[in-house]
């Protein structure tokens, strides 16, 4: 995509930065209920069971325990029991299979809820570049980062960025937009005058970036959208009512360190 025809696809994108914390599940005053975070990568599986909180109330992230946790590899009809560890997740260190149906069991409280999903294979990262972008008020450096899609089928992603090794946005989006099998997506970042940006979103000199991309299906990208748009989402768990999510896949990372001094700019 030519740098010119990158100013619209940056306002398409731009939602991207509407949410730049950890997946924070915050409620209205109602009996509390399971939050279950659990994925599966290349290094094993990791399940974080919380509860959710009031709105009037201090986040509270705090992990349980008391809980039975299962993985089961529906293709080969193995069974894992993931064990807590000091931290309160419930880990399994056996990969991941591509391909493979994964089903997640969760037990806590004589309550039962089960998530299932395929494993996905990881993405290739093909480049990962700042431009200056001038708007209306400043000029921004917009990350601009391209990956190779899977294949011909609709597929879905979830990109996340980190500063310094923490979250710094995160968001979810599709392969519609792919061309000669490349998928490119924009983000806005730091204003050239940092002193007019906020502490959430500035870079200096030398921090920094890292990109992480998976392959979602298409559930955990509907889920994602509605927590984008402030909503819980669809239920992405079976068996009694509780939120959270479960994926299945392998994640890919790439780096740029951030130097405005070296980055074009474009008007």
């Amino acid at each position: 995509m030519k740098i010119r025809d990158m100013v619209f696809a940056v306002v398409l994108m731009a939602a991207m930065t509407s949410c730049e914390k950890e997946l924070d599940f915050k409620y209205h005053d109602i009996a509390p209920l399971t939050v279950i975070e659990g994925e599966l990568t290349p290094d094993g599986a990791k399940v974080g069971i919380t509860l959710t909180t009031p709105m009037a109330e201090p986040m509270d992230r705090t992990r349980l325990t008391d809980a039975s946790v299962t993985l089961e590899d529906i293709t080969d009809g193995t069974t894992y029991t993931l064990i807590p560890d000091a931290e309160g997740f419930f880990r399994e260190p056996t990969p991941g299979i591509t391909g493979h149906d994964y089903r997640l069991t969760v037990e806590r409280d004589g309550n039962r809820y089960e998530a299932h999903t395929t494993f996905y294979p990881p993405v290739e990262i093909v480049s990962l570049e700042f431009n200056w972008i001038q708007m209306p008020y400043d000029h921004v450096a917009v990350l601009q980062g391209q990956f190779l899609d899977n294949s011909d089928s609709h597929e879905y992603y979830w990109v996340k960025l980190y500063r310094n090794g923490e979250i710094y946005q995160w968001g979810e989006m599709d392969d519609r937009g792919a061309v000669d099998g490349k998928v490119t997506y924009f983000t806005m970042t730091t204003r050239m005058d940092t002193d007019e940006e906020e502490d959430d979103t500035v870079l200096y000199d030398g921090d920094v970036i890292t990109a992480t991309i998976c392959m979602i299906s298409a559930p955990m990208h509907d889920y994602l959208e509605a927590l984008q748009n402030d909503s819980n989402g669809p239920a992405m768990f079976s068996g009694d009512k509780c939120l959270g999510y479960f994926i299945a896949s392998s994640p890919v990372s790439q780096s740029i360190v951030f130097h405005p001094d070296e980055i074009p700019v474009y008007k």
